[in-house]
């Protein structure tokens, strides 16, 4: 009878959990947001999804700004915008004068814009600046900036479809490397992020035994510093009518963020919960 009455319990209580409505986010976080769970959702469906193309999600460490870019009717080009939560409500407003792709560094301290960067000052985020000849030159197309804790880099080319990483070591940097041919094979091979622990780089590529079009992998990090093999972040976050890129973890390590689009100047950001990321982790 202990054993039933244990069981009983159990059931009740998973039950009773899978009942329980998800909790709002503070309305001064994350848009005020319900989470998702698993399955990918809309990001504040009513707040910032349009009818035309948002995509590159970023959050400041304090989750209280969200940047993003937008294109199509008005926005004839790339648009960088942001969302801040000021006077007790959120604002959305441009951010010109450049609209690279946004990453913001671990500290909150660096916008990342492709080749370029804005530090924040006390008075907003500072003139746009270029990371310098071993980034910033003729030879690379980049696209995507992303840095780690400890200031590892990693960017792609969109020159020849590849993701390239540049580590630090005795406190100098190394020039940029091609990552192993399992990252840079496909089309379309780019927009990189690093794991804030160096753990694992997500980025999108097409290639054979993708679900169709643009897909969403992730490689982790070996005991012994390579990377591991690509893994297909799987049917719920890619598919086969739409294209999935652009993705990222937010600063708290939670949500992963992504873009999915059909085509055209059209397009929307997508949250889930980032449990899935462990999943997917080799033992």
């Amino acid at each position: 009878m202990k054993k039933v009455y244990i069981l009983l319990v159990l059931i009740s209580s998973i039950l009773l959990s899978a009942c329980t409505p998800k909790k709002q986010h503070s309305k001064d976080t994350y848009l005020g947001q319900k989470p998702p769970g698993l399955v990918p959702e809309l990001f504040a469906p009513d707040m910032i999804n349009t009818e035309y193309r948002e995509a590159e999600a970023a959050f400041t460490p304090d989750l209280k700004e969200f940047y993003f870019r937008r294109r199509g009717g008005p926005y004839k080009k790339n648009t960088l915008v942001v969302v801040q939560y000021k006077d007790n409500k959120w604002i959305e407003s441009d951010v010109p004068p450049r609209a690279g792709e946004p990453v913001i560094s671990t500290d909150g301290k660096i916008l990342y814009l492709g080749s370029k960067y804005r530090e924040r000052t006390n008075t907003g985020w500072s003139e746009v600046k270029s990371l310098g000849p071993m980034f910033d030159n003729k030879e690379y197309g980049i696209m995507r900036f992303s840095a780690s804790a400890n200031g590892t880099y990693v960017f792609d080319d969109y020159k020849i479809d590849v993701i390239r990483i540049s580590t630090m070591k005795d406190g100098k940097r190394e020039e940029p490397k091609l990552l192993d041919k399992h990252i840079n094979i496909g089309k379309w091979t780019a927009h990189p992020f690093i794991a804030a622990d160096d753990s694992y780089i997500i980025w999108d590529s097409e290639r054979k035994g993708g679900y169709g079009k643009s897909d969403l992998y992730i490689s982790f990090k070996q005991k012994d510093d390579s990377w591991g093999a690509a893994i297909n972040l799987g049917d719920q976050i890619n598919t086969a009518e739409a294209s999935e890129a652009y993705g990222s973890i937010t600063p708290d390590g939670k949500y992963f963020f992504f873009h999915r689009t059909y085509g055209g100047d059209t397009g929307d950001i997508y949250w889930v919960d980032a449990q899935f990321i462990e999943n997917l982790r080799p033992n």
